[in-house]
């Protein structure tokens, strides 16, 4: 199981957890094989040109389908190259802003921006992650002008918001929550389609008003393309068992993901209207890769 990142990740110990599953069902050990470099292009290009036997697998997310317009040149174009097994969870992500902030409310938010075009700021993690994505398309469903602050990571954005030096920033729930608790910031909407487990009293962008707006991250696997329909749908079978057992749901929860089940037909449809959606943001907001 190939993840396309550096060891320590945020998908590291779902890969572990995942692989473990799969493996007491296929009767094998599943090994995860920690690929990083070039946004996750790196890991990814070598899984499309492995074998197609149903031994390599890709640990991929909505990264990925970002990068179908980002990263035009990778070595790889995500369904031609590589085959949809089956997803396997989704995170919501939240908005929070510095308590300095006068808004208490998401439409606050929306309204004091509007009268301060250009003058706010949120942070990300870097140009083209989600959590910057997710920042553009509030920033065209809302009709705001709010300035991206790139910062080399998750963590030195984290501390820009919490620190004033920012004024908004959408982030992971689970790495959000603590900061939240203490009331480092301040929690506006979660940006999933329900509220979060972890966050229950914070209510979603739509039930706040923003119409439309819907910003997780979600992980899948995939194999080279030409691995055969019948290993297909076997390990899709094998992570749909995984996926029901009771320390993964658990882990699961602790989290704050929820699992997502589909067949492999189901998730490259599920991948191409991601690929759609996040390709309308990145031309609107005219987003380009250093």
């Amino acid at each position: 199981l190939v993840v396309p990142t550096s060891p320590g990740g945020a998908s590291d110990p779902l890969a572990r957890l995942l692989a473990t599953g799969m493996g007491s069902y296929l009767g094998q050990t599943v090994v995860v094989d920690n690929k990083g470099g070039a946004g996750g292009t790196l890991g990814t290009a070598a899984v499309s040109k492995a074998p197609p036997d149903g031994y390599t697998l890709l640990l991929m997310s909505n990264t990925h389908t970002a990068n179908e317009t980002l990263v035009p040149k990778k070595g790889y174009v995500l369904l031609k190259d590589l085959a949809p097994i089956a997803p396997i969870n989704a995170a919501d992500l939240v908005m929070v802003v510095n308590p300095a902030v006068s808004a208490k409310t998401l439409g606050e938010f929306i309204a004091l921006a509007k009268t301060k075009p250009g003058e706010l700021n949120y942070a990300s993690s870097g140009v083209g992650t989600p959590y910057h994505l997710a920042g553009e398309s509030f920033k065209s469903l809302s009709g705001t002008n709010i300035v991206h602050i790139p910062h080399r990571g998750s963590g030195d954005a984290r501390t820009s918001v919490i620190g004033g030096h920012v004024q908004m920033m959408i982030d992971s729930v689970t790495t959000m929550a603590p900061s939240i608790a203490a009331g480092q910031v301040r929690a506006l909407a979660v940006t999933g389609k329900t509220r979060s487990s972890l966050l229950p009293d914070v209510p979603t962008a739509e039930e706040a008003g923003l119409k439309g707006y819907d910003a997780t991250i979600w992980l899948g696997l995939m194999a080279p393309t030409g691995t055969p329909k019948a290993l297909i749908d076997r390990l899709n079978a094998e992570v749909r068992k995984a996926q029901a057992k009771a320390d993964v749901k658990a882990s699961y929860a602790q989290q704050g993901t929820v699992p997502l089940d589909m067949s492999p037909a189901e998730f490259e449809a599920y991948i191409k209207g991601d690929i759609e959606k996040w390709a309308k943001v990145i031309e609107t907001a005219n987003i380009k890769m250093n």
